[in-house]
């Protein structure tokens, strides 16, 4: 099984301040379409092709695989993200969170295993170490996310 996480501050000093409404409001609309976060042609296809009250379903192909998403929001909180298909199993969730200081942070963190692949075998050694990368893992997609919900916000796109 691979167990990541990664925590960066949502304010860090020289950027513009983002409240958690707005972190929020960037982070629903990436459960829903990720295609405006991810770098482009990333992600090709990103549908909610079904909803309720306690959650949404979106289908998507992501670096050229299709997944089905069971995903839960709980408002200016989390959000879960089931794998329900594709190549991985398990959960991935991001969360908004108060330090001590009062200070608004965004984590990461994720349990999932590679559906017929040999746990902790070579497959799922390499995705761990992807996900823990600097510069390629979750860390650099927290702050992706952030600096594109800025981005929207300063567009007036959100």
């Amino acid at each position: 099984m691979i167990y990541s996480t990664a925590t960066v501050p949502v304010n860090p000093d020289g950027e513009a301040r983002l409240t958690r409404e707005q972190v929020w409001k960037g982070l629903e609309l990436k459960a829903r379409d990720a295609r405006l976060f991810l770098p482009p042609g990333l992600c090709t296809q990103c549908d909610v092709v079904e909803e309720s009250v306690a959650h949404f379903v979106r289908e998507a192909t992501i670096a050229g695989a299709d997944l089905r998403e069971i995903i839960t929001l709980e408002p200016q909180s989390k959000v879960t993200f089931f794998q329900a298909t594709g190549p991985r199993e398990g959960v991935i969730i991001n969360e908004l969170f108060e330090d001590d200081a009062g200070e608004l942070h965004l984590k990461f963190y994720c349990y999932i295993g590679l559906r017929g692949k040999e746990p902790n075998g070579p497959e799922e050694q390499a995705e761990q170490a992807q996900f823990d990368s600097e510069d390629k893992g979750y860390k650099s997609a927290l702050l992706s996310t952030l600096k594109r919900t800025r981005e929207m916000l300063a567009d007036g796109k959100l």
